[in-house]
C-alpha cells in the first residue's frame, strides 16, 4: 500500500496538463476561480478513474486504430508540453489561461488529458495489495489517490499564485522550466512502461 501511495504521489505531482493549468489559473485569476477550476479537475480525474476501473477506457483502447491514434496523440502531446516548457526561455512556463475557467473547464480538461488516463491505468491496474477482495482494493485506491491528489493540486495552485509575485532571475526561471520538462518526460517514460 505504501508503494501505491508513493506511485500516486510521483505520478500526480509531476507536471502535466492538469497541474500546469492549475498553476496558470492561479497566476492569472487567483484563489477563488482557481479553487473552482481544481474542483472541476477533481471531478474529471475521478470520471477518468471510473472509466478505467469499469473497463470502458480499456474497451475503447481495444479498437486497434483508436488505440494507436490515441497513444500517438497522447505521447506526442506530453512531449510537446515538455518541449514547450523546456524552451520557454526565462519566463516561467506555466500554461496560461486565456479565459476565466470554471468547474466544467476543469472536468473537460481531465477527460481529454492523456496523462490522466495513463496515471489512472497505471494505478488501478497495478499495485495489487488486496488480491482477494477487488472492491476493497479499488475503494482503498480511490481514497488514497484523492487524499494525495487534493493537496498536490492545491500546492500547484498556490505555486501559480505565489511565483508570479517573486522576482526570480532569468537563470532560476530557466532551471525551473528544465526541471518541469524533465518531470514531464519522466511521465511519458512511466506511461510507456505501464503500457507494456
Amino acid at each position: 500500500m505504501l508503494t501505491f501511495a508513493a506511485a500516486v504521489f510521483l505520478l500526480i505531482v509531476t507536471p502535466g496538463p492538469g497541474v500546469l493549468t492549475t498553476a496558470g489559473v492561479g497566476a492569472a485569476y487567483g484563489y477563488p476561480i482557481g479553487f473552482r477550476y481544481v474542483l472541476g479537475l477533481f471531478l474529471g480525474t475521478n470520471l477518468v478513474g471510473l472509466a478505467v476501473i469499469t473497463g470502458f477506457a480499456a474497451f475503447v483502447l481495444t479498437l486497434p486504430y483508436v488505440r494507436l491514434v490515441l497513444t500517438i496523440l497522447s505521447f506526442g502531446y506530453l512531449m510537446y508540453l515538455a518541449a514547450k516548457i523546456a524552451f520557454a526561455g526565462s519566463n516561467l512556463a506555466f500554461i496560461k489561461a486565456t479565459r476565466e475557467p470554471n468547474v466544467a473547464t476543469g472536468v473537460m480538461l481531465q477527460i481529454i488529458n492523456p496523462k490522466a488516463y495513463a496515471v489512472n491505468t497505471a494505478l488501478y491496474t497495478g499495485f495489487a495489495f488486496y488480491p482477494d477482495n477487488w472492491m476493497i482494493e479499488v475503494g482503498t485506491k480511490i481514497v488514497i489517490s484523492n487524499l494525495i491528489w487534493i493537496p498536490i493540486h492545491i500546492a500547484w495552485l498556490w505555486a501559480g499564485v505565489s511565483l508570479t509575485k517573486l522576482s526570480l532571475s532569468a537563470g532560476k526561471q530557466r532551471m525551473i522550466n528544465y526541471a518541469m520538462a524533465a518531470a514531464l518526460v519522466g511521465v511519458v517514460v512511466l506511461a510507456i512502461i505501464a503500457a507494456q
